[in-house]
């Protein structure tokens, strides 16, 4: 499957396109639509800048890795629309884990995927989703507000940003 354009919507709106890198929750550098690497996988540093043009195609770089990756973690897994770009941008933000090392530090490894394997139509999805809001030891109000708008779209097929 591809990315569809909810899925990308989602991960845009809670990006938001930064030229000048910053610094995110955890301290990580950070550019264009939430890049910490770029696409030779050289680590975004202080006092980078990057054109909106530059921004774009990073972040089509970037997301295809991401969608080769969630891809890889559902096969099998009949998956709507919908779910897979709920999962993708799930994935963008915390990460797809494909080190398979079972501590749960983004997609590969977590509960949400297992519960996802199991029935995709599950409505425990949601409380999985929502159990990822937490960074550097605090929930943040924008993790949370990520996550509803993940599972929302999991499950309605709806976009809702829950502002």
């Amino acid at each position: 499957m591809e990315l569809g354009a909810q899925g990308e919507k989602l991960i845009k709106h809670f990006e938001k396109c930064r030229l000048t890198a910053y610094q995110d929750s955890k301290g990580v550098w950070t550019i264009g639509w939430g890049n910490t690497v770029y696409e030779d996988e050289k680590p975004v540093k202080k006092g980078d800048v990057i054109t909106q043009q530059r921004a774009d195609a990073l972040f089509a770089n970037i997301k295809k890795g991401f969608v080769v990756k969630v891809n890889k973690l559902v096969t099998g897994i009949t998956l709507k629309q919908q779910q897979f770009d709920a999962l993708v941008s799930f994935a963008y933000n915390v990460g797809a884990d494909m080190n398979n090392n079972g501590i749960a530090e983004g997609l590969g490894d977590s509960t949400l995927l297992k519960v996802v394997k199991a029935d995709p139509k599950d409505p425990s999805v949601v409380m999985e989703f929502l159990k990822w809001n937490v960074s550097g030891g605090k929930v943040l109000d924008g993790l949370t507000r990520r996550r509803k708008a993940e599972a929302y779209l999991y499950m309605s097929g709806e976009l809702e940003f829950f502002e």
